[in-house]
């Protein structure tokens, strides 16, 4: 296979053949795009730029040539004046180069690009999503925060207009906080529909702003009906057959026709095991992923560490000067680098093997733009063909046809720690392409042992190329003010901490398994009422159900699986909908675990994204966690955050969230948080997202830790949570004989088929019904606490949730139950009946029960067991 030309063929003719899609526009598209597909949710079919040095092997004075001359065209349209007050803004991780050239070409403006790498410490400025992306989340991180807050142009740089929803959610976004007159919307290509072209004028029209837009080609694709589905299904077919040609040996090939038999040592997804001219002899130790290669003359170092024969070159970047946009790029800096351009690419040239005749420079994911600049002075001192492309968290099918525009594929695990989790990332039409040299840019926080490792980037290169060469690039991180809080640890996942799957959720917490924290329910009662002890600084002893109560739990779950499986539908498509189309789910531990974990799972059965989802503490009277807060602000945009706990009683805990962000906006200075909650049930109308404000079992509530990953309620204490640490709780892996955690989480998500017409007829009602928090239940807690004596709101505990516990955790007085109600409070009459407290039936009730905690306890106003007595 030779990818390294297509022979005239247009790399768009495989797709635009099986699925009819088609480019129409300006001449010369096609010289600019080819066709390839992916497994996405939104849009199978990729555009596949020829000139943006992503997925596409091109020279580096084409590529930086296209951004540069776009850069020119929006310094005219501006004007001198303009220009030179404006400021670019680039997307992660395809348009970081071309932002940066386009930059250029303009030639007086700061750069700034998005991206998916946050650093602790540094608080983002802003944040957007890209809805059709596999990796949508993005933070905008400037080290100077008066970036983004001048009143003179703003240029958006993407590789590609195609609805224009990314970019103009992103302006509408920061003209909220950073309102200005005009905005330039910059593209190598502008793909809008006609439906879609006309909404940029509205647009500038609502927020009171000029949009221009600037591209070097316009067209449309046309899709034909069901083009998706078709899309998705010849994706799933292709990859079927890859995977056993891989198993197999064999050439893949499938029930519509047929790629071509690739030559020996080249296969559709390349791995280490493919073969090149000159064949490299592989070293013992796997973990030392080296091969053997002539070593080539000039100013080289060579990296003993893990890749004995690595020539690894040192480029002598200036020190100090940022590798790109990712916290800004000033034009003093731009000139900085232009300077050092000549030696840097002069030690690379002296480093190619003298016979070198066709050299790869390649990038790494975000840092795109070091690479093009050196690369393209390279290209100028080599007599050698230099080509550049870059690597990609993009999966792509790759089809070995010169009609099809991605033509192989290396895939390698992601080498530099990201925040979401480890993956797979991508290097395409690298493979075959008859590259002498391969040069690796990446940064230094890449320069990792998976890097180095026998499957990693540096071992599937070699397999193709006789020679590799690593240049590394100091990774530029903002210094922090002296007065920066500490670090902070990364969130505990299962099953070092909790039964539940790593991906499930992170727990914002710290681990006090080894601190004996339990105490005797009858003396943490009289400790919490005499204000000796507040109840966050001890544990109750874990309730042991009975068999009897086991069962019990289980027959309430197969009873109330489907409704709880709509409440989840409800809430979760609300969310969406309402408050972030990508949010940060945040549990309030422990009872909102299982919650947010429902709702990604529901996100993942019906969009097929991973929500993030973390467990943060909040405890009444002292607030949420603002150790938690700071760690969240510093991964994600705070606006995307959203609190959820199980349901709500009386709406303590909502207005407790709501008075500590407050407090901790105004400390920290970080805002965007909302505090308002979503839960399942609302009984207490104290939120406006809920999948339900119906009072019945949600049966998480039947039990402790064991349907909430065998996890304990958090704890505060001083002397074990210090001033930087997260709030503390145990994990108790004595109990998990008893754990049903997880069979509660799939038992649940098995209903969500069924439930779908159900939650899409109750989501639209929701969204024009008025769902303005009435407090009724803060009103029927104070009546109770009037009526019944008790005179402490604290001690009224309504819902069948907030009851369960007062049975399980506290020493209850009494049950008060609504007349009628059925099997919803089976359970509740079984602990009662075990604890030996009354259950009484009372009319007007706006819960279907509520717990009393006693009153005026002492250990004489119960019997030796703890038990209640009247008063």
């Amino acid at each position: 296979m030779n990818i390294a030309a297509n022979n005239g063929v247009w790399s768009g003719s495989w797709v635009a053949e099986r699925l009819g899609v088609e480019l129409v526009g300006d001449d010369g598209l096609t010289a600019l795009l080819g066709l390839a597909l992916r497994r996405n949710p939104r849009r199978a079919h990729l555009l596949v730029s020829n000139v943006l040095g992503k997925h596409v092997p091109q020279s580096p004075s084409l590529v930086y040539g296209h951004g540069f001359a776009l850069g020119r065209r929006v310094r005219d349209l501006l004007g001198e004046a303009e220009a030179g007050q404006s400021v670019v803004l680039g997307y992660a991780e395809t348009a970081t180069g071309l932002g940066h050239a386009v930059a250029d070409g303009i030639g007086l403006a700061p750069y700034l690009h998005s991206t998916r790498r946050p650093v602790p410490g540094v608080t983002p400025a802003g944040g957007f999503e890209e809805s059709h992306s596999h990796a949508t989340s993005h933070l905008l991180l400037p080290e100077d925060p008066a970036l983004l807050s001048g009143d003179g142009p703003l240029v958006l740089v993407d590789d590609e207009f195609s609805t224009g929803n990314t970019v103009l959610n992103t302006i509408r976004d920061l003209h909220a906080r950073y309102p200005r007159k005009r905005y330039v919307v910059v593209a190598l290509v502008d793909m809008r529909s006609a439906a879609d072209a006309g909404r940029l004028t509205s647009f500038a029209e609502e927020i009171g702003a000029r949009v221009d837009l600037v591209a070097a080609a316009s067209g449309t694709v046309k899709l034909p009906e069901g083009v998706l589905e078709k899309g998705q299904e010849l994706v799933a077919r292709y990859e079927e057959s890859a995977a056993k040609g891989e198993r197999t040996g064999a050439a893949p090939s499938g029930p519509v026709a047929q790629f071509p038999a690739p030559p020996q040592g080249v296969a559709l997804e390349a791995d280490s095991q493919s073969t090149h001219p000159g064949a490299r002899g592989r070293v013992e130790s796997a973990a030392d992923a080296a091969w053997a290669r002539p070593a080539p003359t000039g100013p080289q170092t060579t990296d003993n560490r893990t890749t004995p024969h690595l020539t690894r070159i040192d480029l002598h970047w200036p020190h100090g000067l940022p590798d790109g946009g990712r916290h800004g790029f000033t034009p003093a800096h731009r000139r900085r680098l232009e300077s050092a351009l000549p030696l840097m690419a002069a030690r690379l040239a002296e480093s190619l093997p003298p016979d070198a005749r066709r050299v790869l420079t390649l990038g790494f994911e975000e840092l795109m733009y070091a690479p093009l600049r050196i690369a393209r002075e390279l290209e100028a001192l080599v007599a050698a063909e230099v080509r550049y492309s870059t690597t990609t968290r993009s999966p792509v099918l790759a089809v070995d046809d010169p009609g099809y525009a991605i033509r192989s594929r290396l895939v390698f695990p992601a080498h530099d720690n990201p925040a979401d989790g480890p993956g797979e990332r991508y290097a395409y039409n690298v493979a075959g392409a008859g590259f002498d040299a391969v040069v690796l840019f990446v940064d230094s926080a890449g320069d990792t042992p998976e890097l180095h490792a026998a499957d990693g980037l540096l071992d599937r290169l070699g397999a193709h190329a006789p020679h590799v060469l690593l240049a590394v690039v100091p990774s530029y991180v903002p210094a922090l003010p002296e007065e920066s809080p500490a670090m902070l640890p990364e969130p505990l996942r299962g099953p070092a901490f909790s039964s539940y799957p790593p991906e499930d959720v992170g727990w914002l917490l710290q681990d006090l398994s080894d601190v004996t924290l339990e105490a005797p329910t009858e003396e943490r009662e009289e400790a919490i009422q005499s204000g000796g002890a507040h109840y966050a600084e001890s544990l109750p002893v874990e309730y042991q159900p009975s068999e009897q109560y086991q069962a019990l739990f289980h027959a309430a779950l197969e009873t109330s699986a489907a409704r709880l499986a709509e409440a989840v539908g409800v809430v979760t498509e609300t969310v969406l909908a309402e408050r972030s189309p990508r949010p940060v789910l945040v549990s309030l531990a422990r009872a909102g675990t299982p919650v947010g974990v429902l709702m990604r799972r529901w996100a993942q059965f019906r969009y097929g994204v991973d929500l993030p989802h973390y467990a943060v503490s909040i405890v009444r009277g002292r607030g949420i966690d603002a150790n938690a807060l700071r760690w969240l602000a510093a991964h994600h945009d705070p606006r995307d955050v959203v609190f959820v706990d199980g349901w709500t009683g009386k709406g303590a805990i909502t207005r407790e969230l709501a008075d500590a962000v407050e407090e901790f906006e105004a400390r920290s200075g970080v805002s965007g948080f909302d505090p308002e909650i979503a839960v399942l049930a609302d009984p207490g109308s104290c939120v406006r997202t809920y999948g339900t404000r119906e009072d019945y079992l949600i049966p998480s509530a039947c039990l402790n830790s064991t349907v909430s990953g065998l996890i304990s309620r958090t704890v505060l204490r001083a002397d074990l949570v210090g001033p930087d640490d997260f709030h503390g709780a145990k994990f108790y892996r004595e109990l998990a004989g008893a754990d049903v955690s997880v069979a509660f989480l799939d038992a649940v998500a098995a209903r969500f088929t069924e439930v779908v017409d159900a939650v899409d007829a109750a989501v639209k009602e929701l969204a024009v019904a008025d769902r303005t928090p009435t407090w009724e239940g803060w009103a029927a807690v104070e009546r109770i606490s009037e009526e019944y004596g008790i005179h402490d709101v604290n001690l009224v505990k309504p819902g069948v949730g907030e009851t369960t516990r007062v049975l399980l955790r506290r020493v209850p007085w009494k049950i008060l139950a609504r007349a009628g109600a059925g099997a919803d409070l089976d359970h509740v009459r079984l602990l009662a009946e075990q604890r030996g407290v009354p259950v009484e039936e009372v009319g007007e009730l706006p819960y279907t029960c509520v717990g009393l905690i006693h009153p005026k306890y002492t250990r004489g106003a119960t019997g030796a067991d703890g038990r209640a007595v009247n008063v």
